[in-house]
């Protein structure tokens, strides 16, 4: 019997037929589903492991299965239009030598094969991966890089915005005191300076020629105000055009650039970003060997959190992976 993810499944069966919905979910779990001879029942809670599906380039990746408890999940790209046979492993918790132990019951033949692994910027996932996989390159997401970089550019609005809301409130204070009204400037497109930054976020995500008439507006008021935002704008969109590099050495070329300008630039949240990203440089600038990203590991846990919401919630961890086992494994 095929598990189905939906949890109206059951009532609506038992309706049909006249009997107690919560009998026939025991009876499922119990007789039908193979639950109870499952062979890796016994350790289902500590880790899932499927030697025999894996592939050469595989993703790791991180996800909360109940309660906030992270469980990485290792899955294959093989099978990324199918969900048949492309799971790997899952493992409790995030640790590197929890996540190693596991993935060393894999025979080292079958770890040797593997030539790539693609990750976000997680030290933990890295070391696990460089200590399991000998033969594997190692590829950081560029969808995380570049939301590092946004991150840095927004955290500059965030901060100019408190500032902004920090001086209204002195301002309406000492109105106050002079037993006076306070109006805020109104700005031409009719924003005032903090309504302004906070409605600028969604644009500051978009190039200049995604802007519709009004965002391009605002951007020109915003860059008029706050000169700073309008060279975190600028850096973050060089940065992002580097992807747009079909060969590894004219994107390593372009990120020599960009980084003297970061330096000059002398902006706190950018010198931070540059640190970690060369950190991580030969992983990052690994995405150009095979234009390899995250994408499908993203898409499997977005399944997974849609099979939990499905189900409103998981309150027997060892049937919910049994579950994935039926699905994906």
């Amino acid at each position: 019997m095929q598990v189905d993810t939906r949890t109206d499944t059951m009532s609506n069966i038992a309706s049909y037929y006249g009997i107690n919905s919560k009998k026939l979910q025991r009876h499922y779990k119990k007789h039908v589903s193979g639950y109870s001879d499952w062979e890796q029942k016994s350790h289902a809670e500590n880790y899932l492991l499927y030697p025999e599906n894996i592939d050469e380039n595989l993703s790791i990746d991180e996800v909360s299965l109940s309660k906030g408890e992270l469980y990485t999940i290792i899955t294959n790209k093989k099978r990324r239009n199918k969900n048949k046979k492309s799971l790997v492993a899952i493992i409790n918790g995030t640790d590197a030598k929890t996540i190693q132990n596991v993935l060393e019951q894999i025979p080292i033949e079958k770890r040797n094969s593997v030539k790539e692994v693609s990750m976000d910027m997680a030290r933990n996932m890295s070391l696990a991966i460089e200590n399991s996989f000998h033969n594997a390159s190692q590829v950081i997401d560029r969808f995380h890089v570049v939301r590092l970089v946004i991150d840095a550019m927004q955290h500059i609005r965030i901060q100019l915005r408190w500032d902004v809301i920090e001086a209204q409130n002195k301002a309406i204070k000492q109105a106050r005191e002079m037993q006076e009204k306070y109006y805020p400037e109104i700005l031409s497109n009719g924003d005032t300076l903090k309504e302004l930054l906070a409605r600028s976020r969604y644009l500051l995500y978009k190039s200049e020629d995604e802007w519709t008439i009004n965002q391009l507006k605002r951007a020109e008021i915003l860059f008029e105000k706050f000169p700073q935002i309008k060279q975190a704008y600028d850096l973050t969109m060089e940065f992002r055009s580097i992807y747009k590099n079909e060969l590894k050495s004219k994107a390593i070329t372009q990120f020599n650039q960009w980084k003297n300008k970061v330096l000059s630039s002398k902006i706190d949240q950018f010198n931070t970003v540059l640190n970690s990203i060369e950190y991580h440089f030969d992983e990052v600038f690994n995405y150009f060997d095979n234009k390899s990203t995250n994408g499908y590991a993203e898409s499997f846990n977005s399944k997974i959190k849609g099979f939990r919401a499905n189900l409103r919630g998981v309150t027997d961890i060892s049937f919910f992976l049994f579950r994935l086992h039926k699905l994906f494994a």
